[in-house]
């Protein structure tokens, strides 16, 4: 009767910290991007991280002063990009982007995307923070 219970404790315990992870790693818009700081960046994309909860996209935008700085642009999960039209070959290394977005509220070189329109006019569209994010 002891063991079953230990092993029932240790269960419970399992699922609670898996749980707790699961909410730790995955956020609000409100909690990490501010509304009221929108972004405009153009830059070269340097990678793409197909990945859930939220995929990445990185980018090298000059600044005012000439610096190369690298963006991190959190957009949906990748199959939510998928079913919005996004495709893994629409993103090489190289391709230069213009980006409209939410700066994280920490002031890093992070944003949350809401559009992307490459050099020859094509858009992606991500979404606005009223969406749900998944």
């Amino acid at each position: 009767m002891r063991s079953s219970l230990a092993v029932s404790l240790a269960i419970a315990g399992s699922i609670w910290a898996i749980a707790a992870v699961n909410a730790y790693a995955h956020h609000s818009f409100a909690a990490q991007f501010d509304r009221d700081r929108p972004v405009e960046l153009m830059g070269t994309v340097t990678e793409m991280k197909w990945s859930n909860p939220h995929a990445w996209i990185y980018i090298d935008v000059v600044d005012a002063d000439g610096k190369v700085v690298n963006w991190a642009l959190e957009t949906r999960a990748a199959n939510n990009l998928i079913r919005l039209g996004w495709r893994r070959e629409d993103l090489p290394v190289g391709s230069k982007l213009e980006v409209d977005g939410w700066q994280a509220r920490n002031g890093t070189p992070t944003a949350s995307i809401k559009t992307v329109i490459f050099a020859d006019g094509r858009s992606l569209f991500v979404g606005s923070p009223e969406q749900s994010a998944q």
